[in-house]
């Protein structure tokens, strides 16, 4: 099966999801009120312009904290010292009281109007079906996105390094969408089924701190400057993603589909706006089943 991806700089975006694999501990009642809580009450105000949306860089360091992130410390010489390497998904760096990670998604599918309407992840597809994923994480953190096809190696889809300046930080209840809307034609709106029939894998992987040995930003850019990409996890992170994939999580599926989308989950998600409580839901809230420092989904697109 191939999914036609017709989206600048995506060229190896070939499946967008959604049967839902997920380990044991599915299904609880707290899942999806655990995830909206932490939604803000209010709607923050709408600048109605697309300047707003929040940059998808690594946060700068904050002088004289304890963020990973910082520059390394200086020697009494004062010269830089060694840094510390970020944390690896086998390597979890938790903070006292973290909230547990989750990750909403919602897929959008266009409809005759060529409206984007919400459609059932178990749904299946067929050749010139069009669709687009909205993400909301409950936390700050960063998302990767991998696709495998026929069990060969995975390919890293997100970040890309020609979208949000080769940046993967999202923003709490700050939506994600895949690919944008903003797209200057109709055809980068959407990703495509074609006429192969099968069912692929992504794996979105989101963590409280960015991977080790994946670039990022201007590491991304300058690797794939190198025409390197795309980017193939190297063995050792590749491991650590599928040894987090055994670790329990909780789902909640909701039933509301057909519906189309509404003016604030565009907003938010094309100028950068937070979703508020009374905002429509993901479709379905996959939940880490305790505070982890990553949360990984496997998500099945099936296309016959």
């Amino acid at each position: 099966m191939r999914l036609s991806v017709m989206v600048l700089g995506l060229v190896c975006l070939s499946a967008v999801a959604i049967g839902i694999a997920a380990p044991a501990l599915q299904d609880e009642d707290d899942v999806r009120g655990a995830f909206i809580t932490s939604r803000p009450k209010d709607k923050p105000a709408n600048s109605g312009s697309a300047s707003t949306r929040p940059s998808r860089r690594r946060p700068k360091a904050t002088t004289g904290s304890n963020n990973p992130n910082k520059p390394p410390d200086k020697t009494s010489s004062g010269k830089p010292g060694p840094s510390k390497p970020a944390p690896s998904p086998s390597e979890p760096s938790t903070p006292v009281n973290a909230r547990r990670l989750g990750l909403g998604v919602t897929l959008f599918m266009r409809d005759s109007n060529g409206l984007a309407v919400r459609v059932d992840p178990d749904h299946v597809f067929r050749q010139g079906d069009r669709v687009r994923v909205l993400l909301e994480t409950n936390t700050d953190g960063y998302l990767y996105i991998f696709n495998t096809t026929d069990d060969g190696p995975a390919t890293m889809i997100y970040p890309d390094a020609s979208l949000d300046e080769a940046g993967n930080y999202l923003q709490a209840h700050v939506p994600f969408e895949i690919p944008t809307s903003l797209a200057a034609e109709e055809r980068l709106r959407w990703f495509a089924f074609d006429q192969v029939a099968g069912t692929e894998h992504l794996f979105f992987v989101f963590t409280r701190e960015p991977l080790q040995g994946i670039p990022i930003d201007d590491d991304l850019i300058a690797f794939c400057r190198d025409s390197k990409c795309p980017v193939q996890p190297n063995e050792q992170v590749w491991a650590a993603v599928q040894k987090e994939m055994q670790q329990p999580f909780k789902t909640d599926k909701t039933t509301a589909f057909g519906k189309a989308e509404t003016l604030s989950e565009q907003h938010a998600a094309t100028r950068g706006l937070g979703l508020a409580k009374d905002d429509p839901q993901p479709s379905v809230v996959m939940m880490a089943s305790s505070a982890r420092a990553t949360l990984v989904a496997t998500l099945d697109l099936i296309h016959k």
